[in-house]
């Protein structure tokens, strides 16, 4: 199977015009972000433009766009405005992305900002149990978090405490960001394997929906969450080879969030798909 692969796209000039972009630099996927990433407010959909993207993904031979939420939303906040805010704006992403068949989005857990872990994975799944109903054809995606202040997400174990508590768990998965559990402490560079075996018995690797692939600018354990280009941070080029070549993560849709402008995300999408063995 072709290492299916794309990067984080601007929604300024409409979904169409993300397609035909994804398409000009050789993508075969592609993230944006739902809304302003650092406010609340979103723009209306266009339905014509929403269906002539679909239209044109069959063209390209692109396909598993991936929603962003805002980096706003906090649904473990002390404050209720703001846990509120992040209901409202979930529920609103949400109906908005029924409209693209086979999406899925993605959030940050959150920070608890001095609750508590435990009080924060409580508040993350009472957040998502408000937002997800049967109807629902997005699957929501869980960050794995690089650890920064007091966020959640930080482990497996994190994650599986928040998907323990979701009602409609069939609706979940995961994000793996290999910048963030590579600053979580995970160790991706000698010892993949050992990290997807332990991934696979705390949440199940059947929940493992989609890759962040970033290189990361600091050591493992950092806990910073700083992106870096592949091949020019402290992961390097050898691990992303085994990353993209390993059977577990083959299948999967990988979605680069490096500092880049959409020349470097061309070259970079032309590196690992030279990397990967079809």
């Amino acid at each position: 199977m072709s290492l299916r692969i794309g990067c984080h796209l601007s929604t300024a000039g409409g979904f169409l015009a993300m397609a035909k972009t994804a398409e000009q630099i050789n993508a075969s996927t592609f993230q944006f972000f739902t809304r302003n990433p650092r406010g609340g407010a979103a723009k209306a959909w266009d339905p014509q433009d929403v269906s002539a993207m679909l239209e044109y993904f069959e063209k390209a031979g692109i396909a598993a766009p991936l929603a962003h939420a805002p980096y706003t939303l906090n649904s473990c906040a002390s404050d209720d405005n703001i846990r509120r805010f992040a209901r409202e704006t979930m529920k609103d992403d949400l109906e908005r992305l029924e409209m693209i068949p086979g999406a899925m989005y993605n959030f940050h857990p959150g920070s608890h900002v001095g609750q508590g872990a435990e009080e924060g994975v409580r508040l993350i799944s009472d957040t998502l149990n408000s937002v997800l109903c049967k109807d629902l054809h997005t699957t929501v995606l869980l960050e794995t978090m690089a650890g920064k202040g007091t966020e959640v997400g930080r482990n497996f174990e994190e994650l599986r405490s928040i998907l323990d508590r979701v009602e409609l768990t069939e609706k979940m998965g995961v994000c793996l960001d290999t910048c963030h559990v590579w600053d979580g402490g995970y160790d991706i560079v000698e010892d993949l394997d050992g990290v997807l075996r332990e991934f696979d018995s705390v949440i199940g690797i059947d929940r493992l929906k989609a890759i962040h692939i970033n290189d990361s600018m600091n050591p493992r354990g950092s806990h910073k969450d700083r992106h870096e280009k592949i091949g020019q941070g402290k992961i390097g080029s050898e691990a992303f080879r085994r990353i993209v070549n390993h059977p577990l993560l083959k299948g999967l849709p990988f979605y680069l969030e490096t500092p880049n402008e959409l020349d470097g995300y061309q070259r970079e999408i032309e590196m690992l798909r030279e990397m990967s063995q079809d």
